[in-house]
């Protein structure tokens, strides 16, 4: 993935298709689907949403130069940052919708007038606008799955998780640091919902992770266990990589 402002705006743009498919959902939901569990533990889909409104609000702020002191997510203690603030600002579906609407549009703004190689800063780390919009790209499409899943909604995969692929190869280094691990040269072909294939890492790496991009993308998200998920790992850190695999910090 390219720094030019091209590539961003690319990114950009496959973040808002993104958006778009989510709040077509939402927006035919009745007060009962609203309140209902998701598959995020403890949360209704409208917590959930919240949690979007509430990082798309973060996205305007680091963009923009706004308040520093604003409640932001940091790493670590992630979850129970994000926990805290959706408890604190519960309300009504109705309310909650409207300010994801307004707030993505607003922060998909503030990406797309963004310096594409200032980096922002985030959770753990200043990011450059398509790096941020890719794991906004790859939040959003973990949380559309919390919400269709129960639902039995259909949410089926799509190129854009080419982006969020990528993420998940790029980070683990991150990943493997975490599991205080030193970082491993993986390679990776995976397989896109067309059809075509997806190559991430050195082509002569001694470990690689072969398979669906649906089930690599799931299992970075820790939406799906490695076991189950028919990827394919091998070499001397490939089921390694795998454990670690993630899309999100903290």
């Amino acid at each position: 993935m390219t720094d030019g402002r091209s590539a961003t705006l690319a990114v950009i743009d496959d973040l808002e298709a993104e958006q778009e498919r989510l709040e077509a959902i939402l927006e035919a939901l009745d007060e009962a689907a609203w309140r209902s569990p998701s598959a995020a533990e403890g949360w209704s889909v409208a917590d959930v949403v919240l949690h979007l409104a509430q990082t798309e609000d973060a996205v305007v702020w680091m963009a923009t130069g706004g308040d520093a002191d604003r409640p932001r997510l940091q790493a670590p203690g992630v979850d129970d940052a994000a926990e805290r603030m959706v408890q604190a600002e519960r309300a009504e579906p109705a309310v909650v919708f409207e300010r994801w609407k307004e707030g993505r549009r607003a922060a998909l703004a503030a990406l797309r007038n963004a310096d594409p190689k200032q980096p922002i800063p985030w959770v753990t780390n200043p990011l450059k606008p398509a790096t941020l919009a890719t794991t906004r790209l790859a939040e959003h499409w973990a949380h559309g799955l919390d919400i269709t899943g129960p639902l039995g909604a259909p949410y089926p995969d799509t190129d854009r998780l080419r982006h969020i692929a990528w993420l998940a190869h790029g980070t683990l280094p991150y990943a493997f640091a975490l599991a205080g691990d030193e970082a491993h040269p993986v390679h990776c072909e995976l397989t896109g919902p067309g059809g075509d294939t997806w190559r991430y890492g050195p082509a002569d790496a001694d470990s690689t992770i072969s398979g669906q991009a649906g089930a690599f993308c799931r299992v970075g998200a820790q939406r799906l266990s490695p076991e189950d998920s028919g990827l394919v790992a091998s070499g001397p850190h490939g089921e390694a990589a795998l454990r670690v695999l993630r899309t999100y910090a903290g």
